[in-house]
């Protein structure tokens, strides 16, 4: 046989770029037959076939694609032509498809069209460059149409399709033609794994103070309460569900681009859903984790030796006040660090003696927040809020027991469908449906017993005026230390932020901390706690 009889050996590459074009366009069946028949008829010889479902030709992150072109470029290469449907297939940004097509080229490998035949003098070169541009640009608009439509979409507060935030589930809300659009609402089987989160993080669970993301991952793990996928969690999930404005009722849409970066507020559609939390709790928890980063507030901050380090803050400028020493070290004062470190410009702060402040602010949690009427009167409103929250988590429990029962009940059926002989055990698709209703089963179980649980022993906490004054006077005798010096954690119980101004001080605290201190024996944390509410004009004191 000679040179001129030797058939030219080929690959197919065929591609879609999303499953709806592989049903509506051209599909990778009928690529393939096209293909096969286009070889046939000109006498190549198909050597194989790279086939890629589902991927974009905007960018060459293509597993098949870079596989025919390390191939396509290997010496000697396995075959002399890449046959493609169209050149779009292929590559649909001018630049890059000029790109491969020469490095193929330069080892010998031609690329070829079965609906767009170009030769290779430079008249079919330029032509097949002016389609690359036309493809592309076809594809860049076809982006905006696709986007535009999807934040119209989100604007009416339908849901656009992706996989919801744990917590919630899409339920269809109207019919428009052969298109079902779809809402969020509360799934209440996780719903309250994301409250319990946000409880963690304010609160703690009434025998620690408030937890970090570390200690909140911790925590659900030891007590196996599982992700939606039955799995353990993770600092980036939790710290996802801390940051995230949709369990507040606003779902950001459109935020990132595909590579992750923030995109104009103005490009942000924001869509309303249920819930999950209010926004007091999610403000409150922003600032917290603001609070505990550590290129925010450094280390020395949250476990520094000084009383009121990380609490205390200039009211001019509401920066933070540190330590500044005199005299060799013998003197100690608070004194605003904006002032410090940009001049007295930035702020006109004032320096205090660490020592009479420090006793100052003592004093006034003695003589005034530690009284049994004051505590009973700062807190009537909180311990009315627990009977209303005892309430719904007593419906909570109700509904997942439900949820237990329900499928409990289709899981009967179906293993009474196998026993009949009606169902094949063997089918995958039954055995995914038996272990889908097996864990709904099981973390609504464990859900509902987990609820049922807190219910009892906030129950078991019940405030009565007894305890009010064993408190008040516990903590009374536990702030100070013989010797003159201060006891800081049970100091910062019960007030987690002190303003300093000119000729006056104020004290402010949260009265769920308060509470969560009385009922937990003086439970505490740290970190600095915003959202503070008990504080009111007799709770100031002026220095003297």
């Amino acid at each position: 046989m000679t040179a001129s009889t030797v058939s030219l050996r080929a690959a197919l590459y065929l591609r879609v770029s999303t499953a709806r074009q592989a049903e509506h366009d051209v599909s990778i069946p009928d690529q393939k037959r096209q293909g096969e028949a286009y070889c046939e008829a000109r006498g190549l010889q198909l050597i194989e076939t790279f086939v890629e479902p589902g991927a974009s030709a905007t960018n060459d992150r293509r597993p098949e694609f870079q596989r025919m072109i390390e191939a396509g470029i290997s010496k000697p290469a396995p075959f002399d032509v890449v046959v493609v449907h169209s050149f779009s297939r292929f590559f649909r940004d001018h630049f890059e498809l000029e790109f491969y097509v020469r490095k193929l080229a330069k080892n010998g490998v031609k690329l070829v069209s079965i609906t767009q035949e170009m030769g290779d003098d430079p008249m079919h070169v330029m032509m097949r460059q002016i389609m690359a541009l036309f493809d592309e640009y076809q594809s860049k608009e076809n982006a905006k149409h696709v986007i535009r439509a999807l934040k119209e979409n989100a604007r009416q507060g339908f849901w656009n399709g992706s996989l919801p935030p744990i917590g919630y589930r899409t339920v269809a809300a109207e019919q428009r033609g052969a298109k079902t659009k779809k809402k969020l609402e509360i799934d209440p089987l996780h719903a309250d794994t994301v409250r319990l989160i946000y409880r963690l993080a304010l609160h703690g669970d009434g025998t620690t103070g408030q937890m970090g993301v570390k200690n909140i991952v911790s925590y659900l793990n030891a007590r196996r309460i599982f992700t939606r996928d039955g799995g353990r969690w993770g600092i980036g999930q939790v710290h996802r569900i801390l940051t995230r404005r949709t369990y507040m009722g606003e779902h950001e849409f459109n935020k990132r681009t595909k590579t992750k970066e923030l995109k104009p507020v103005s490009e942000i559609v924001m869509v309303p859903v249920p819930p999950i939390i209010d926004r007091d709790t999610f403000d409150t928890v922003q600032k917290l984790l603001k609070a505990r980063n550590p290129k925010v507030t450094p280390a020395a901050v949250i476990s520094g030796p000084t009383m009121l380090t990380g609490l205390i803050h200039c009211a001019k400028c509401g920066g933070a006040m540190t330590i500044r020493t005199g005299k060799g070290g013998r003197y100690r004062y608070y004194t605003c660090s904006i002032k410090a470190r940009q001049g007295p410009t930035a702020c006109e702060g004032m320096a205090v003696p660490m020592d009479k402040l420090d006793d100052l602010v003592a004093s006034h949690l003695e003589n005034q927040l530690l009284r049994p009427e004051r505590l009973e009167t700062i807190l009537a409103a909180v311990l009315d809020r627990r009977e209303e929250h005892a309430e719904r988590r007593r419906e909570h429990i109700a509904e997942l027991n439900k949820r237990a029962t329900e499928s409990e009940l289709r899981l009967k059926r179906l293993y009474d469908a196998i026993e009949a002989g009606v169902a094949d055990l063997d089918d995958p698709a039954l055995k995914d449906r038996i272990d889908g209703l097996k864990a709904i089963r099981d973390q609504a179980k464990a859900d509902a017993e987990r609820a049922q649980a807190m219910l009892q022993n906030s129950g078991q906490k019940a405030v009565t005026p007894q305890m009010l004054r064993t408190f008040a006077r516990n903590a009374r005798q536990s702030i100070r230390l013989e010797g003159g010096g201060y006891r800081r954690d049970h100091l910062r119980a019960l007030a987690q932020r002190v303003e300093v101004d000119t000729g006056e001080v104020r004290i402010m605290g949260s009265k769920s901390r308060l509470l969560q201190a009385l009922v937990s024996g003086g439970g505490v944390n740290a970190v600095p706690t915003q959202g503070l509410k008990w504080r009111t004009e007799r709770d100031c004191r002026h220095i003297v």
